[in-house]
């Protein structure tokens, strides 16, 4: 079923819609060789600085871009998440032309300036940068928040971070839900 907005779409942009949707997993070669700079992410996160989140995270970026056969992409780590009465803004993919790809993401709540949860961190990156792979890796003409897209972070995230899968089940070898 799809998303409400889907309606308003032209119909170039529900074929899209729809090849998205359709892709609902992204497999990473050899995921465990990025484990460690998984746990680079974490403890540079726990520090509450900037500078080494900012290179560990361009560090992890630029490893799964390799791995998935795509042209790295910019990453800026930027502080206190900027808000509005609709919310916060957690991250930012960008691209225009004749630029190279941008990938923003804040580590820092808006109204109390906490560092955020590691897993929320790294799922808001792996967000930003499936609307990356969604230009660069599928081909596609828009990026939409489908369910395959949201199925695509998940895959990232699971090959990443193995262990509980959706609803607490335990993940298999290959970081899908067990049974």
């Amino acid at each position: 079923m799809p998303f409400a907005y889907y309606e308003s779409l032209s119909p170039e942009q529900r074929r899209t819609y729809r090849m998205s949707d359709g892709v609902t997993a992204l497999r990473v070669r050899e995921p465990t060789a990025l484990h460690p700079l998984v746990d680079e992410v974490r403890e540079a996160l726990a520090t509450g600085e900037r500078g080494p989140l900012e290179r560990a995270t361009t560090g992890l970026g630029k490893a799964l871009c390799e791995r998935l056969d795509v042209p790295s992409v910019r990453v800026e780590v930027l502080d206190v998440r900027p808000s509005s009465e609709e919310g916060e803004l957690h991250g930012l993919y960008a691209w225009e032309p004749g630029r190279r790809p941008r990938l923003q993401v804040w580590m820092r709540t808006a109204k109390q300036a906490r560092v955020v949860a590691f897993r929320t961190y790294l799922r808001t990156f792996l967000h930003e940068l499936c609307h990356h792979l969604d230009f660069l890796l599928l081909e596609l003409p828009h990026s939409f928040h489908t369910d395959g897209f949201f199925q695509r972070e998940s895959s990232l995230f699971q090959q990443l971070v193995p262990g509980r899968g959706p609803r607490g089940r335990k993940a298999g070898p290959d970081g899908e839900p067990g049974r």
